[in-house]
């Protein structure tokens, strides 16, 4: 959707010559995620992340080091930053990036964090940040589109429900024969644009469970056990609060399901089941 958005913008203002030029320097850049500078800004000014503290850093440095040497990677390939959070997380940004919350680093023990710390690990080891940054960049292009679509059409909608009801049905009406229309001209990009979704937040959720294993790998199965009970805990207490007042959190339905990236708790708990065995 982004290379269909890029090309037709491209040829329609530069031509066909100059447009061709601007689609090639458009696939060109997405070396940048490659680049360490653009990283870092990446992950300060759209992830907000930040520069840890010095008492930040003398307390995450050793717990970073130690994974590393588990793994047998170099702890400085990897920037380790801040995110301002109340939240128990942490991510694998960009390519070299490692950030983790607040939360994470003030409020659990060393041996947790080292396993929240080795899971962002295995995500980098195993090229899930790359996918994902780079992903993150050819897809603008499409979302803004898209979002330009949607707001188009609730305008249309708006102005079309001052004027009259049937205005409003003629409106639907043109859009459900746009819809379909694309379908049948262009399914080549209408039906991966509606499967894309599903098979990314697929990728995610595997890509998750990989992590997972990676940190169990390096000796911390009982602590990334610990840290998903208490992610699972977390809910529980979400859903016992809503309940004392009269209320009911709304569970995800299927297709919710198929698109978070992340399994359910108890699915990455099962995962690590044989992680946990006693050996024997």
């Amino acid at each position: 959707m982004s290379l269909a958005v890029v090309g037709a913008v491209s040829v329609a203002m530069f031509g066909s010559t100059a447009g061709w030029i601007v689609i090639l320097a458009w696939l060109a850049s997405g070396a940048l995620v490659f680049h360490r500078p653009t990283e870092l800004a990446f992950a300060r000014h759209v992830l907000k992340l930040r520069r840890p503290l010095a008492e930040e850093r003398a307390r995450l440095e050793p717990v970073w080091r130690e994974v590393t040497a588990r793994a047998g990677v170099e702890a400085d390939t990897y920037e380790l930053m801040i995110e301002n959070s109340t939240d128990l997380n942490a991510m694998a940004a960009a390519g070299h990036v490692v950030g983790v919350t607040t939360y994470a680093l003030n409020r659990i023990p060393s041996s947790n964090l080292a396993a929240v710390l080795a899971h962002e690990l295995g995500h980098h080891t195993g090229g899930h940040a790359w996918a994902g940054l780079l992903g993150y960049w050819y897809s603008l292009p499409g979302r803004i589109a898209w979002t330009l679509t949607r707001g188009l059409a609730r305008v249309a909608l708006a102005v079309a429900r001052v004027f009259s009801f049937a205005g409003t049905g003629l409106v639907y009406l043109f859009m459900g024969a746009f819809v379909v229309f694309g379908f049948i001209a262009a399914w080549y990009i209408t039906i991966p644009l509606v499967l894309a979704p599903y098979l990314l937040a697929a990728a995610g959720r595997r890509g998750e469970l990989r992590a997972d294993q990676q940190s169990a790998a390096l000796g911390f199965a009982p602590e990334m056990a610990q840290v998903l009970h208490h992610f699972q805990a977390e809910q529980d207490a979400a859903k016992a609060h809503a309940a004392a007042q009269g209320k009911k959190l709304r569970e995800p339905g299927g297709l919710a399901k198929l698109l978070s990236s992340h399994p359910d708790n108890y699915t990455r708990l099962r995962a690590l089941e044989p992680y946990l065995q006693p050996i024997r």
